[in-house]
């Protein structure tokens, strides 16, 4: 049987699928959750080429391609860098609605780190100032939420 293909109607199906999964961090983002976790630290790493310092770590240099294997402790505090604020519900975001996704320039990194800020939707720009908020030390786990947003100052 031979189908003539500008004769069939195209349909779509639209779905949605959920695909949880775990994955192992490796020595270097296990260092960066356990600090999280058990000092409410934030650390990143140092190039010791480049010295670029990368939050969170990362097992080699993005710029020079090096090993890196140098952790330093960075600010709590830093600069929104860019923003979104998120205002549709969807089953798998971090918290409720609204909320923004933020790269946060953290004082003494040299890269953003993208995370969320919950409260002062309105105050919200580019340059302002931002707070790491911890969870209580019952309550972490060992997540990057272990930072449970940031706040800004």
């Amino acid at each position: 049987m031979t189908v003539n293909l500008n004769q069939v109607e195209s349909l779509t199906l639209q779905g949605q699928i959920a695909v949880p999964y775990t994955w192992w961090v490796g020595r270097v983002g296990s260092r960066f959750l356990i600090a999280l976790r058990d000092e409410a630290k934030i650390i990143g790493n140092r190039c010791n080429r480049c010295n670029t310092v990368y939050v969170p770590p990362r097992g080699n240099c993005g710029s020079c391609f090096e090993d890196i294997d140098q952790f330093v402790e960075v600010s709590n505090e830093g600069v929104v860098s860019a923003y979104t604020v998120v205002r549709f519900k969807y089953p798998l975001q971090p918290v409720d609605t609204p909320f923004a996704y933020a790269l946060i320039h953290l004082d003494g990194a040299d890269v953003s780190l993208a995370h969320i800020i919950k409260a002062d939707l309105d105050k919200l720009k580019n340059g302002v100032r931002v707070r790491a908020l911890f969870k209580e030390r019952s309550e972490r786990t060992g997540h990057i939420l272990d930072i449970d947003s940031f706040q800004i100052i």
